[in-house]
């Protein structure tokens, strides 16, 4: 390895050396964020946020194909709205910041920056919701919210960050539980299709669920360090909002009945895990279908005559094809190499005056580091089956590394080794108690990620306990 390349490398840390630190520098040397002015903010740079922007847009596509409108509600909620439903304020009050001054005027009422929308969404359907036949209301908004983090972290835990957040009205809990499922699925077709992220499916315990919900459902992913990461939630309502907010339709028969809801949301938290599940100590990797760039064209010798003309020329021939680039900037082509290597670019195409000779080019994958030499003449046709390869090499990785690190435990002994030496999913039987969670959580610091959909019998008693067991659960430490 060459001096300036090995300089580059080392401006990151080795994920086995510090995790930590190597999540930072990858986050800071990709350019995907700079640090804003309040504690726990962040500034999405245009590298970063064009990936969003991918994520964003695949997912606006697949609400709009499920029936849901994007609408926009304010970004401040009266103390006295947020205050109307107990649970719900209680779960959030740590994480709440206030307005308490107009101006120079200090407010007869708190105004809180929206931790989010449930009870915005409450008050509007209570005014607007009448009869069976304004049933469904099927509602997405795009936006920023703000909860005042303790310990922050870019993508992972900030102060103000990025999402979506479906609210939906039923007639019926039937309804609203098919919704609930069915956006859970979406998000799950989301993260292993397009982020080949691999994800756990199934509900959160109720001493996980969101505040205010009948149940959580989520899907969970596992970092390349063996700590798992809510990646996505599905809220169950039930009537519970509609109580409290007094929303009601008259149905067929003329009669008084309270609304079913759900809420659903994916925030660009999902940014921290693509870093955590697919980068290396090179920097990124991003998969094809997400990535802003999937091929760079690098051109080498770009100085002498023709190089330049036939690398735009290629571009041109590729850009309706795939998402390509060119860097015919002044720099030396190992600065491009570790540049794009970097930042995650799937493919990077190398032209020299000796493969245009010869009609060719070098493609070099992200994934593998393996180089191959295409004629001209098949590039349509190879790229974008390479671009298919790596996507589904990403995946499999991912999903291999994810069953490495999944291990049973069957009593508390085997529990508190098994994180020890080999941190992961640890598939446990629970008695249902909360008081065996919380017990959990604090000798171990793992907590329940996730009671899975798919259920196993990998014991007759509770991992903590020792009583009869009641179901399997996913535990895990987590972000």
């Amino acid at each position: 390895m060459g001096k300036k390349n090995k300089q580059f490398v080392e401006k990151i840390t080795a994920m086995e050396d510090d995790f930590a630190q190597w999540y930072t520098d990858v986050v800071k040397q990709a350019d995907l964020v700079d640090y804003g002015q309040v504690r726990g903010t962040m500034i999405i740079k245009p590298y970063g946020y064009a990936i969003w922007e991918n994520v964003r847009d695949e997912l606006d596509k697949k609400f709009k194909e499920t029936g849901h409108s994007n609408v926009a509600f304010p970004l401040f909620i009266p103390e006295s709205l947020l205050q109307k439903e107990k649970d719900h304020v209680e779960g959030f009050a740590p994480e709440v910041a206030w307005v308490t001054h107009g101006g120079e005027e200090k407010l007869q009422e708190r105004i809180a920056v929206r931790p989010t929308s449930e009870v915005l969404f409450c008050d509007y359907y209570s005014k607007n919701i009448h009869s069976y036949r304004d049933l469904p209301k099927l509602y997405n908004q795009w936006t920023n919210v703000v909860r005042w983090e303790k310990t922050t972290r870019p993508f992972l835990r900030s102060s103000e960050f990025h999402w979506q957040e479906g609210h939906t009205a039923h007639a019926t809990d039937e309804d609203a539980a098919q919704e609930t499922n069915r956006m859970l699925e979406v998000y799950a077709d989301m993260a292993e299709k397009y982020l080949a992220i691999p994800v756990l499916k199934g509900r959160k315990t109720d001493k996980e669920k969101f505040a205010g919900a009948n149940y959580t459902l989520t899907i969970e992913a596992l970092m390349h360090d063996g700590k798992a990461l809510q990646s996505g939630t599905s809220h169950h309502f039930g009537s519970g909002f509609a109580e409290a907010f007094d929303i009601t339709y008259l149905d067929e028969n003329g009669e008084s009945q309270f609304v079913h809801q759900t809420s659903w949301g994916l925030s660009t938290r999902i940014m921290g895990a693509l870093i955590m599940v697919h980068g290396d100590n090179r920097g990124l990797v991003i998969p094809p279908r997400v990535a802003p760039t999937q091929a760079m064209i690098v051109p080498i010798a770009q100085h002498k005559e023709g190089v330049l003309d036939k690398a735009y020329d290629l571009r041109d021939r590729l850009k309706d094809l795939v998402r390509v680039d060119i860097d015919a900037s002044d720099k030396m082509p190992g600065w491009k190499f570790n540049e794009y290597e970097m930042k995650g670019i799937p493919v990077r195409i190398e032209m020299g005056p000796k493969d245009i000779e010869k009609e060719q080019v070098v493609l070099a994958r992200r994934d593998t580091g393996e180089k191959e030499f295409i004629p001209l003449s098949e590039l349509e046709s190879r790229l974008p089956v390479l671009l298919e390869e790596i996507q589904q090499n990403l995946y499999t990785k991912a999903q291999t590394h994810r069953e490495e690190k999944t291990s049973i435990a069957k009593t508390m002994d085997e529990f508190k080794q098994v994180l020890e030496e080999k941190p992961g999913f640890i598939k446990a039987m629970w008695c249902g108690d909360v008081a065996c969670e919380e017990k959990i959580k604090e000798e171990t610091t793992a907590t329940s990620r996730c009671i899975p959909f798919d259920q196993e019998t990998v014991a007759d008693t509770c991992v903590c306990c020792g009583k009869d067991a009641k179901e399997l659960v996913y535990w895990a430490k987590a972000y």
